[in-house]
């Protein structure tokens, strides 16, 4: 019987060594508590970095340089010497015309300024010296280039180059870009001679100047048949020398003030775009 009991004791006691021996593997010593803990702090630390890096790469990618489009400064067009049409550059739209002022400022200059600025049409105003004498003359000037239009050089005194001297044909050219950009802050880019009739010489002034030179491709104002309103509007959008590029001459009359809003309207409607000064190259051949 003792034996026996002694038996199960023993037997107990091994139990219970068992059991002591599987709660020792199943729970972690208190270093191994850190070690485990360290291991998922550094796991955690890891993927923040790895997050973070996704991150700074993903903003990287998007401040990447984009293609950079063509720039709209750029000259889009460029004046036909030969025809002195405006001819596209650049595969520009070609189906445009000119739209240019001459004589002002005078009376009407500046009304059809904000006309041409109602319709978003720009143009190039080219004036004479004797039209912007006076302080009150200079500031209609001044008024007209803050409309956004360029400010064109058409001499002085508007008389036929042919005829005059060397010395006074720089006069008429240089002293009128002096009297411009002591008003508006810039020389004119551009140079049309009175009745376009310009010698060799006032060319080379006008070459040395840096201004574009050109004529016209078709004008009627000075016309007696088309000094009214609808007459007028009528041959400038019907004119048979209409054609891409067209340089349109019109002056600084009531007539043409009246009837600018019907050419610019019609010539649009027959599809023809009034370009930008802005657009033409000043690249002097």
């Amino acid at each position: 019987m003792k034996i026996t009991g002694l038996i199960i004791g023993v037997f107990f006691l091994m139990i219970l060594a068992s059991c002591t021996d599987l709660t020792a593997v199943q729970k972690p010593s208190e270093l191994e508590k850190e070690e485990y803990k360290q291991e998922e702090n550094n796991s955690d630390d890891h993927s923040k970095v790895h997050e973070s890096k996704l991150q700074k790469n993903k903003g990287d990618d998007e401040r990447e340089p984009k293609e950079e489009a063509v720039s709209l400064s750029e000259p889009q067009y460029k004046i036909n010497a030969s025809n002195w049409t405006v001819e596209p550059m650049n595969h520009a739209n070609s189906k445009v015309v000119l739209l240019t002022i001459d004589d002002a400022p005078d009376k009407n200059a500046l009304e059809m300024a904000r006309i041409l600025k109602k319709l978003s049409a720009l143009a190039i105003f080219f004036v004479n010296g004797h039209f912007i004498d006076t302080p009150e003359e200079a500031e209609v000037l001044k008024a007209i280039h803050e409309l956004g239009f360029a400010i064109g050089n058409h001499t002085y005194s508007h008389y036929n180059l042919k005829t005059l001297s060397e010395a006074q044909q720089y006069n008429e050219i240089v002293s009128l870009n002096d009297r411009v950009e002591e008003i508006i802050g810039e020389r004119p880019k551009f140079f049309r001679a009175p009745f376009g009739s310009i010698s060799d010489y006032s060319r080379k002034v006008a070459k040395d100047e840096n201004m574009i030179l050109m004529n016209w491709t078709y004008g009627y104002d000075w016309e007696k048949e088309y000094q009214s309103k609808e007459a007028l509007a009528d041959i400038m959008i019907n004119s048979p020398f209409l054609v891409n590029g067209a340089n349109l001459l019109m002056h600084d009359r009531q007539w043409t003030k009246e009837a600018l809003e019907d050419i610019v309207k019609g010539l649009r409607n027959k599809g023809f775009t009034p370009v930008d000064p802005a657009q033409i190259s000043q690249e002097i051949e």
